[in-house]
């Protein structure tokens, strides 16, 4: 039987196709452990030697490697030699010494080698191999041990036997994945109005969010997501409807949360906020005492409520309030507000809660005469119910790039940063790409470099860019004034 490649055909450095040992390199050249089998003696005739097939091992190419051993069941020695860099030598040993185990990877069941952080599918296991291959590891090229211990091996090689297993083609199989990877704590985004904030949010549920099975059911959850909307103004029905929203509905959720009377429910935020809690006897109306607050002192930091009741919603552990504080703060001359939900329904809750805290900070502002700010909105849990699922994947498929449409130019451009923009030029006296990070008209900063890389470590330390469209953009721009700079043109 003569050996046949069905992956990387074109990287497998053959010796005799008809030999029964193959050799990985890992992260060494093919070539130099050829130069170390020829300085030992070791035979590398086409015609005669006991070696198949050279190749190295990134790490990724290990199912691809497993395959083409199944097809080629004359392997029964595979010498395992060379740099290991990124632990490709334990993941192939790991294999066929221990197996595989059932893990959860990315929201799907898969399997990963013992002992490793090793995905792999499970359709190839040590198992299927039938020809019992013997799996040698030795050290780098260089080591001091790895010549004798080679040579060791050849010297001990039993007389070849001819192969009585059939080849086996089991295809590598599609990656499926239900979330993508990403730090689920970690999601923060500012948006302009509150439509474009929600929709934002869905896609990275959608995309990110863990499976997660609670009493109510099976939800896509991300955990600490802060969203900051901009321009918090009423949008227009026809856009709300569009998404299954209705603005009059809106508009009564806008009333109630103003309003302190239960009506003959366990709670209410309005209730909460203006007529549950009190001191010396009193009740505490949060909402007034807030602006009181702003009033006599702007720049209070004071202006803190809370919606939890320690006595009761701890206690109890049911009909507790998700929304659980307000902060209001005059911020750069308006009033800003940042809001905090214990849970939070994605898809049919937040803008309705979002149009609530509208109310809410349009109520303290109009009391004590200043301008409308952005609103921030923190959601330790937020979910998307697994049956609503087919709308929210609607709502994010809907997301072509993280871009935007210029409605004068009908082009799209990289969303706008608040961090400023940038114009790049070439110095061709100094021989440098010259970036100028100009904020509001001026000039704040000029970033030069011989190359686009010392640029990119300048921009990454100043943190000087908020937006990843934006990023991209400017490395496209700095790349191509670097070609304008070797070329000379």
């Amino acid at each position: 039987m003569k050996f046949e490649a069905i992956y990387y055909s074109e990287r497998l450095l053959m010796i005799n196709p008809e030999g029964e040992i193959g050799i990985t390199t890992l992260w060494s050249r093919p070539k130099s452990a050829m130069d170390l089998l020829t300085n030992l003696g070791i035979d590398l005739s086409p015609q005669t030697s006991r070696i198949g097939v050279i190749a190295n091992l990134y790490g990724n190419g290990l199912p691809q490697l497993l395959r083409n051993l199944l097809w080629n069941p004359q392997i029964i020695h595979l010498l395992v030699m060379g740099q290991n860099l990124s632990g490709s030598r334990e993941e192939l040993c790991n294999f066929f010494k221990y197996g595989l185990e059932p893990v959860e990877y990315l929201g799907v069941s898969t399997h990963r080698i013992i002992g490793t952080n090793r995905i792999i599918d499970g359709l190839v296991k040590p198992d299927t191999f039938k020809n019992n291959i013997s799996v040698l590891g030795f050290g780098k090229l260089s080591d001091i041990e790895t010549s004798p211990a080679i040579s060791d091996f050849f010297k001990m090689l039993p007389a070849k036997l001819p192969c009585q297993n059939e080849r086996l083609n089991i295809p590598i199989p599609k990656t499926a994945v239900q979330r993508y990877p990403s730090e689920p704590r970690n999601h923060h985004f500012l948006r302009a109005t509150p439509l474009e904030a929600w929709k934002e949010l869905i896609f990275r549920l959608v995309r990110f969010g863990h499976h997660n099975k609670l009493k109510k059911g099976e939800r896509l959850e991300l955990q600490n997501v802060k969203v900051i909307v901009e321009q918090p103004l009423e949008e227009p029905k026809e856009s709300l409807i569009e998404y299954g929203f209705s603005l009059e509905h809106f508009k009564e959720y806008q009333q109630r949360i103003l309003d302190p009377r239960l009506h003959g429910h366990p709670y209410t935020y309005g209730n909460r906020l203006r007529d549950y809690f009190s001191y010396s006897g009193k009740v505490v109306d949060s909402l007034e005492i807030v602006t009181q607050i702003l009033k006599e002192d702007p720049q209070s930091r004071h202006a803190y409520v809370s919606l939890w009741d320690n006595g009761r919603d701890l206690v109890e552990g049911h009909s507790c309030p998700c929304f659980v504080s307000l902060f209001f703060r005059r911020f750069e001359g308006k009033l800003t507000l940042t809001a905090t939900f214990r849970t939070h329904n994605a898809m049919d809750a937040w803008l309705e809660n979002l149009y609530g805290l509208m109310a809410l900070q349009k109520y303290v502002a109009d009391n004590i005469g200043i301008k409308l700010g952005a609103i921030t909105v923190f959601s330790h849990s937020i979910s998307v119910s697994i049956d609503v699922l087919d709308r929210a994947k609607a709502v994010a498929d809907e997301k072509e790039t993280d871009a935007i449409i210029n409605p004068q130019t009908g082009k799209r451009e990289p969303r706008y940063d608040h961090n400023g923009n940038f114009i790049v030029t070439v110095d061709y006296e100094s021989q440098e790409i010259v970036v100028q990070h100009y904020y509001e008209g001026t000039s704040i900063a000029e970033y030069r470099g011989k190359n686009a890389e010392v640029i990119e470590k300048q921009l990454a330390r100043d943190c000087a860019i908020s937006e990843i469209s934006h990023a991209l953009y400017l490395g496209r721009e700095i790349a191509k004034n670097e070609y304008l700079l070797k070329s000379g043109s």
